[in-house]
């Protein structure tokens, strides 16, 4: 084993830690952040902002990805990022409208089961224990689902393409091992 070999090894545990530390705080945060407001227009136009703001960090990770001479654990750093936030912005969403108006969903939402329906909706699962049930949860639920489809074709492309473009810049001497989709 050369040097090189350890050095991508310590990268790799490097941006792994980062990835859980920084899924580790947003998730913290869901829980102790106070959200006692209610569902209302202006926490629809935060959701919409969050979603903007997963858009922007997502744009400018797709940037730094195309730079960095390690452009696979760029790109997995991004998504352990912009997954567990797009995720958590849902989940807020689900408990506050539930907290607003008791029903919208098919039992009581604590911000466990929040998290929980936002990510069986992510990851199409869908278990059908917790259901929308108004009209609000309805379209909230399909606006989830139709960026879960985006987040996950479109910006997984767009990643994929930046890992590409990083190691063209970077040549094979510097790329690493992990590889995005291609």
């Amino acid at each position: 084993m050369n040097g090189n070999s350890g050095r991508h090894r310590r990268q790799v545990l490097l941006a792994s830690v980062r990835s859980l530390v920084t899924a580790a705080l947003l998730v913290s945060a869901y829980y102790l952040l106070p959200m006692d407001s209610a569902f209302t227009a202006t926490t629809v136009l935060a959701l919409v902002g969050g979603i903007a703001a997963v858009v922007g960090l997502l744009a400018w990770q797709i940037y730094q990805i195309t730079l960095s001479p390690r452009p696979g654990l760029k790109a997995m750093e991004a998504m352990a990022i912009t997954v567990p936030l797009f995720v958590l912005l849902y989940a807020t969403a689900c408990f506050l409208l539930e907290h607003s108006a008791p029903g919208s969903f098919s039992e009581p939402l604590s911000r466990t089961d929040g998290l929980y329906f936002a990510m069986t909706v992510f990851s199409t699962v869908g278990f059908g224990d917790i259901t929308a049930r108004s009209e609000p949860a309805r379209l909230l639920t399909t606006g989830q689902i139709t960026l879960n489809l985006l987040l996950l074709g479109v910006a997984a492309r767009l990643l994929a393409h930046a890992v590409q473009r990083g190691r063209q810049r970077h040549g094979p001497h510097d790329s690493d091992s992990t590889s995005a989709p291609r």
